[in-house]
């Protein structure tokens, strides 16, 4: 005779126990990301920036040399400016708000977007999952993977600027650039929900790739005009001190803007998903 063991705490049998919604929906995303190898690929594609730093420094650091190897070294100067530790951690700041508005947008493309394009978006709004959350396993999923990779490549540019030797070393430089980086990284995920957004509406890949573009180059041309402390999508370049010291750069309003932009994104994306089944 089969018996069904009870549970001492409930008296349901084991298998009747529920199982945290918001719990279980981490846990698929994490095992999605787990099974793919686009973690990989975006962690390799981010580690390139230090190592691009890094061959700056050395061609600055012997000018001679780099033009014998048919460098050219007034590139570099103009792009990086000198071979010390606050000009590597100057350009590795800039890299990872440009570089990490393009890599953040594919890591929240492929979560959100993914669903659509393998067809199994029906079958997740199906689910007796809330919507909410679902969406903010997706969020917090890709925050915390681009946030692990910003970290890698800070640990890179520690090791490749050791490596070459750079002179210009101190504790305190250490504490800003790891504000610098982790602030424009931080930064530039607060812009990432209208991405998640236009892979949710676009119901795939385009939209939001053609998004994270216009946003670049709207920011661009903000930033020549002098209006870049106005608009979020230029403020992470801002931060990372492209135009020369942030605190002449920004103000509050710029801080205030972001989030205001950042709030807007999040609850427009979470709005799609509660009314996704009238917008099959």
């Amino acid at each position: 005779m089969n018996v069904t063991q009870e549970s001492p705490q409930t008296g349901n049998p084991p298998e009747e126990r529920s199982i945290n919604p918001f719990l279980a929906s981490l846990w698929a995303e994490t095992l999605k990301i787990r099974r793919s190898r686009v973690p990989l690929f975006t962690a390799i594609g981010f580690s390139l920036m230090p190592l691009a730093g890094g061959l700056f420094m050395i061609i600055l650091k012997d000018p001679e040399a780099a033009r014998s190897m048919g460098l050219i070294s007034a590139k570099a100067q103009l792009m990086v400016g000198v071979a010390d530790w606050p000009a590597y951690f100057n350009f590795m700041s800039q890299a990872v708000a440009a570089g990490g508005l393009i890599l953040f947008s594919i890591v929240t493309t492929w979560v959100f977007g993914r669903e659509f394009s393998d067809h199994t978006a029906k079958e997740m709004l199906a689910l007796p999952t809330s919507r909410e959350a679902i969406v903010t396993a997706k969020f917090i999923v890709t925050s915390v993977w681009a946030m692990a990779v910003t970290l890698l490549i800070f640990g890179l540019s520690l090791a490749v600027g050791t490596l070459i030797v750079l002179p210009g070393w101190s504790t305190v430089l250490l504490r800003s650039a790891f504000v610098g980086i982790l602030g424009c990284a931080f930064f530039t995920l607060g812009l990432i929900p209208f991405v998640a957004l236009l892979a949710s509406i676009g119901r795939g890949y385009l939209p939001p790739f053609g998004w994270t573009i216009l946003t670049m180059v709207l920011a661009q041309f903000a930033a020549i005009l002098g209006w870049g402390d106005w608009f979020p999508w230029a403020i992470p370049g801002l931060f990372s001190g492209v135009a020369g010291p942030r605190a002449e750069a920004l103000g509050t309003h710029s801080y205030v803007l972001l989030l205001l932009t950042s709030i807007a994104g999040f609850a427009a994306t979470y709005y799609w998903w509660r009314s996704a089944d009238q917008t099959r």
